[in-house]
């Protein structure tokens, strides 16, 4: 999958420096200069939620969010979800465990959505692009629409 990533971002990097070569520079120059402000913060963020997981173990998650848990379960994981910051190809490994240690699917949903959605930690990072409105009102849609989720998921698993 990362071959073909790479693939089609060299061919749309050859295509806009056959289009206009000096736009092309710009940007890349102007991308580079982005990630070097970013990465600092970015590995900060990574330090940070490999600390909280390494507090936060899988077992206790499991027993937070059990079933049985009910609202308070549910509002325990959107709490966790928000406050972490964890990659997709990590998220679903992780939920596939916890269903297996009997947290449930609509827990499960409000958890990892908020999880993806909600940037609590991120936060500080997200307001310096987007400015302080814009990161809150996204935040708490992002945090609504997980409850509405996972009640969907409730619902019909």
């Amino acid at each position: 999958m990362d071959t073909y990533i790479l693939i089609a971002v060299a061919l749309v990097v050859i295509i806009s420096a056959i289009a206009d070569r000096s736009k092309t520079w710009t940007g890349a120059k102007r991308g580079l200069a982005m990630l070097r402000s970013f990465l600092p913060k970015l590995l900060l963020l990574v330090v940070l939620v490999s600390i909280f997981l390494g507090v936060i173990s899988k077992g206790t998650l499991a027993h937070l969010l059990g079933q049985g848990s009910g609202l308070q379960g549910v509002l325990i994981a959107a709490g966790i979800g928000s406050v972490t910051f964890i990659p997709v190809p990590i998220a679903f490994p992780m939920a596939e465990m916890l269903l297996e240690d009997g947290v449930g699917y609509s827990v499960l949903a409000v958890f990892i959505t908020t999880m993806l959605m909600v940037g609590i930690v991120s936060f500080p990072v997200e307001r310096e692009y987007f400015g302080t409105y814009a990161t809150v009102l996204r935040n708490l849609l992002s945090f609504a629409g997980a409850l509405l989720v996972g009640t969907i998921m409730g619902v019909l698993l």
